[in-house]
């Protein structure tokens, strides 16, 4: 019976889980105690608050992952991950602990208060880990690069005029010529450039994986239809894919753009109205992989390259829209920057903005081929 839900607050931590529920009706709600945060305790601690079927819990998102959400699914139990930036804050309340957190939760959620999440599959979360293990090795990359170039700027060595450019194979082998007065300083030369190698390799293997791993599965044949957008290679196709699951769950291109953080923030009151910078809410990743590939945008329309290869075997319809997306942003970049006069930087956001809505549009003509 409906009167008879209980609404079930769990603020989860590394080691502990305090839990708190809140009956149906307008009682407030009460502090059961704390369960070890394993699936035995969960388990046990279900079977003492009834039937599953009277039991609606939640829990914050955070870095404990979703194994809980799949514990209590699989004990049939409905299960909801909160979006923890959305959740309502009284202004003035300057104490916070397991306990009122978890009371705070089974509260708001008996009255509707909160954000749930996409909850990952199992096979989704797998991909989306790889991914973002391919982000760590960029950035170590970055860095390790970063080191060695503030090395040889202590020491004054700069490639010579001929190199244009760092990191080619020409830089590379330049960089093993090198050599260094004191023994310290050529140790110090050779680890890093191992440390480079490392790197290189390390991100070679992931991307190896990657082109591997996103052949298959239940997101394959969107990947593949998302590389047909300029700008949009495997990397960022199996990105987009992974993080975001299914486009059945925006029902308009603009829902994806303002879960993506692209749309600008907006001050209306009364009859002024007022629009500014780009909310940035969301996923970061995201909105970095659609702010580079709108650069793409900025030469003249062309299917040539590689482009052309992962063009070839697409549906009629995705490679009408490929296009369309190039001809339609490579204008509005350009009437933004030369008509209008604004900053590129600001004519690439708007640019990514409106990519958002081509990919929408190309991941739901896979998704439906795929159903079909």
């Amino acid at each position: 019976m409906q009167d008879a839900t209980k609404y079930v607050g769990l603020d989860v931590s590394k080691e502990k889980i305090s839990v708190a529920i809140a009956d149906s009706g307008r009682d407030a709600p009460r502090f059961w105690g704390t369960i070890n945060h394993t699936a035995e305790a969960v388990r046990k601690l279900m079977k003492q608050l009834g039937e599953t079927g009277s039991l609606q819990v939640c829990y914050e998102a955070g870095p404990t992952g979703f194994d809980l959400y799949h514990w209590l699914m699989k004990m049939g139990i409905s299960c909801t991950v909160i979006a923890p930036s959305l959740i309502p804050k009284r202004q003035g309340d300057h104490i916070k602990t397991d306990r009122r957190d978890a009371l705070r939760l089974a509260q708001l959620f008996r009255a509707g208060e909160l954000t749930p999440i996409h909850v990952p599959s199992r096979e989704q979360e797998a991909l989306r880990d790889l991914v973002r293990a391919r982000e760590d090795a960029r950035d170590d990359l970055h860095r390790a690069r970063q080191r060695m170039v503030h090395f040889l700027l202590r020491h004054h060595i700069h490639p010579p005029a001929v190199m244009k450019r760092r990191w080619t194979k020409m830089y590379r082998k330049w960089l093993e010529t090198l050599k260094f007065t004191y023994t310290c300083e050529q140790l110090v030369h050779q680890e890093y450039l191992q440390h480079l190698f490392e790197c290189e390799q390390r991100l070679a293997r992931i991307d190896q994986s990657l082109a591997e791993e996103s052949s298959k599965g239940a997101h394959a044949n969107v990947i593949r239809a998302l590389q047909s957008l300029r700008g949009i290679a495997l990397v960022h196709a199996v990105s987009i894919a992974t993080e975001i699951g299914s486009f059945e769950r925006f029902r308009s291109p603009m829902q994806l753009m303002a879960y993506l953080g692209l749309v600008p923030r907006e001050f209306s009151s009364g009859l002024s109205s007022r629009k500014g910078k780009m909310t940035k809410a969301g996923n970061s990743l995201l909105r970095r992989i659609f702010v580079e590939a709108a650069w793409s945008y900025r030469h003249s329309p062309a299917i040539k390259g590689d482009l052309k290869k992962r063009l070839d075997g697409q549906a009629a319809m995705i490679q009408a829209i490929s296009w369309k997306a190039q001809t339609r942003l490579n204008k509005k970049f350009f009437r933004l920057v030369v008509n209008r006069g604004k900053h590129k930087n600001v004519a690439i956001g708007a640019t990514a903005r409106e990519l958002v809505g081509f990919v929408w549009a190309v991941a739901r003509q896979a998704e439906g081929s795929h159903l079909a």
